[in-house]
């Protein structure tokens, strides 16, 4: 009998994307053992320390290092992670498969819809490209750090003295908290953050065997766009820490379409460039997009915001 070990982080959410990517696997696969095994991350240990400062003690792995390290030394076959966490740089000996289908990409806020928000209203998120951009769009909010799990932050909204916060559509669905969000945000100008709403399938790079089983999970589509909008996050040298957002959409004669968006972190200037190209070979067109951003002046919105966030 073949038992294969996947491992996540703790959360409800965690284990949610889990079960999604076991479901058909099962089916598919009756002779084989599927177990789940939590593995604990330095943003999960820690939910006192501000995230950047987490980010860097982990070397921008907060959501994904200790996965990776359980990997690497087999304690786990493969791990289902929420792809936007993990960082840019691929990690040695270990190979991400394409993804399958992915959820809504956008963000949600849940307690209000954005128009309905009165002047000097608290918002919480922690996340700098969504502080950045709904402070374009509503320069008077007064956005407020929040950490922890999709439920704690959900209530928090409720009995924090906040107004609305601000999650991923993709995670409330997963968990079934969907009747939660109150106003979806638009991809444009929302640029969601480069892979939101994929999940990344990660194993060894020399498991022939698991690659083999997991190939049926790919998404083509899914494959190619996470793969645009993630070269825009190589290309800039960016992480989870700093206000990018990247969304690629198939169209409908085929071809990629790419918007990446670069926000200063006071809302006060935004740079946005949008470009097309080949599904076949859609890192060349995140390159592309991310040196019209720098074009267009992101370097030194992106300076800045590293300045500030360490």
């Amino acid at each position: 009998m073949t038992v294969i070990t996947v491992g996540s982080r703790a959360s409800h959410l965690a284990r949610a994307q889990v079960a999604e990517c076991l479901s058909p696997l099962r089916r598919r696969f009756p002779h084989v053992v599927f177990r789940h095994r939590v593995v604990a991350e330095s943003a999960d240990r820690d939910r006192r320390t501000a995230l950047a400062e987490v980010s860097r003690a982990a070397g921008g792995a907060a959501f994904a290092g200790a996965q990776e390290a359980a990997l690497l030394a087999k304690e786990v076959d493969v791990v289902v992670h929420s792809f936007k966490d993990l960082p840019a740089a691929p990690t040695p000996g270990l190979v991400l498969l394409a993804p399958p289908s992915r959820e809504d990409v956008r963000d949600a806020l849940c307690g209000s819809t954005l128009g309905d928000l009165p002047e000097g209203a608290r918002v919480g998120t922690s996340a700098p490209r969504r502080i950045a951009q709904l402070l374009a769009a509503r320069p008077d909010l007064c956005l407020v750090p929040i950490r922890g799990n999709v439920p704690p932050r959900l209530a928090k909204a409720r009995t924090g003295g906040l107004d609305a916060v601000v999650l991923a559509a993709a995670g409330l669905r997963r968990l079934g908290r969907a009747e939660e969000i109150t106003d979806l945000l638009p991809v444009d100008p929302f640029t969601p953050s480069p892979a939101q709403g994929a999940l990344g399938i990660q194993i060894r790079e020399d498991d022939a065997m698991l690659r083999d089983l997991l190939t049926g999970l790919g998404d083509h589509e899914t494959d190619a766009q996470v793969r645009a909008e993630r070269a825009v996050l190589t290309a800039l040298r960016c992480g989870c820490d700093l206000p990018l957002g990247a969304y690629a959409r198939t169209r409908s004669d085929g071809s990629l379409s790419l918007t990446a968006r670069v926000t200063a972190l006071d809302g006060t200037r935004e740079i946005a460039v949008t470009a097309t190209g080949p599904t076949t070979d859609p890192e060349t067109l995140g390159r592309a997009v991310a040196d019209d951003l720098l074009r267009h002046g992101a370097g030194p919105l992106l300076d800045a915001a590293r300045a500030v966030t360490g």
